[in-house]
């Protein structure tokens, strides 16, 4: 009877005491130091305000050790020089103004349970500090004030202090990104490939990435316009996809990722919603095109929207489902994950990668089916029906993620 009371007290003192540490711990997440890229200035390498370029690394064992995750900052762009200097002076220009610890979740968590594919893998977040996604290469200076466009030395530099780290030796790696960052891995996934060993499975996943040349309801082109003035501004063109900008009349088109996936070789998943928050506030209804804030209410709570309003985000989606058919069709080593959530980047949250109520298709997570393909366990190809048939979405419209 005695051991029958112990063996009940240690299993509440498990319960009281072990697993909400574990919950607390979950919630906490991981917390990884800022490593900055000492070699950078030699190359000029810099963030907009000439600070330091700058990485976490949380390092991999056992099965993982020589597996490597590169996950691109986001953060939006600049393309003036109004916007890029005020731009300077926050930690979206400027190491010295970043946290030096930045918290890992969702698909860089080192816990089995919410990240089981990838959790025991050198793990790094590439901080955003350029404003054109890793992709600029020119320097303004009108000897007041000086302005480093360097996105694409920044990448180079981080890459070059990651290979001896071990970056060069890896066996399996996967380069991805969230918004802003999400493009940057459109434009950096096969230059990724060519550092890593030939025998390597490389890959590369775009989070809210996928940025639409979309008109908006004015039927202006104005996200068009806004990325011609942030290609000239800092000097991107160079660095776009040569056989893309060969193609087009109008080579800063080839920014737009739906013009240069095609010339892509690298294996990719696109993870995006129909409905991306982002693309649906500066895309679709920016400002300028609702200067009487007949949106706001809609922009706020889907449930908001007129009938004539959802008509027009459907035409959203269905915009986007096209330019991604070439794709789902004939890409045989892409993935996809496309659903109707009211969202903007997904992988990076514990409550959107893998928990048990994150969102789902085809009951399927986002982690599951990023795993599928990466591993070529299944088939990975996801498209969810149209909003608001979804009844796995949470958190819709995330107010901290959409400004």
């Amino acid at each position: 009877m005695k051991s029958v009371v112990v063996v009940v007290d240690v299993v509440l003192l498990y319960l009281v005491m072990v697993v909400p540490w574990r919950v607390w711990c979950q919630q906490q997440g991981l917390h990884v130091n800022m490593t900055h890229v000492q070699n950078a200035r030699a190359t000029n390498a810099l963030c907009l305000d000439g600070s330091l370029p700058a990485y976490h690394l949380h390092r991999g064992y056992g099965a993982g050790i020589n597996n490597w995750l590169l996950q691109f900052e986001g953060g939006g762009w600049c393309n003036d020089l109004a916007s890029c200097l005020v731009r300077a002076q926050t930690r979206r220009g400027s190491t010295r103004f970043m946290n030096k610890w930045e918290t890992f979740s969702g698909i860089l968590s080192n816990d089995s349970s919410l990240n089981p594919d990838f959790y025991n893998w050198n793990r790094v977040k590439l901080r955003y500090c350029d404003g054109a996604s890793f992709t600029g290469d020119t320097v303004f200076n009108n000897k007041t004030t000086m302005l480093y466009f360097k996105g694409q030395k920044i990448w180079e530099a981080i890459i070059r202090d990651l290979l001896p780290k071990g970056l060069g030796k890896a066996r399996k790696a996967l380069l991805s990104g969230c918004s802003a960052g999400g493009l940057a891995t459109f434009h950096h996934c096969d230059n990724f490939a060519k550092y890593l060993p030939s025998n390597a499975s490389v890959k590369c996943l775009s989070d809210a990435g996928f940025f639409l040349d979309g008109r908006d309801i004015s039927l202006n082109h104005t996200m068009r316009y806004f990325v011609k003035s942030l290609v000239e501004l800092q000097g991107v063109e160079q660095n776009l996809n040569r056989n893309c900008t060969s193609t087009l009349f109008f080579p800063d088109l080839c920014f737009f990722p739906q013009y240069a996936l095609r010339y892509i070789s690298t294996p990719y998943f696109i993870l995006n919603s129909a409905y991306d928050v982002f693309q649906f506030r500066h895309i679709l209804v920016p400002p300028s095109a609702d200067m009487h804030g007949h949106w706001n209410h809609c922009k706020l709570d889907p449930a908001a929207c007129t009938p004539d309003q959802i008509n027009i985000l459907q035409g959203f989606r269905h915009y986007m489902l096209a330019t991604l058919r070439p794709f789902y069709i004939y890409s045989g080593r892409g993935g996809m994950f496309i659903n109707s959530c009211f969202a903007h980047c997904q992988s990076e949250s514990n409550d959107t990668w893998f928990a048990d109520d994150s969102p789902r298709v085809n009951n399927k997570t986002i982690a599951e089916a990023v795993g599928d393909w990466y591993f070529s366990r299944n088939r990975s190809k996801e498209i969810d029906c149209a909003y608001p048939c979804d009844t796995t979405c949470i958190n819709n419209i995330p107010q901290s993620q959409v400004t």
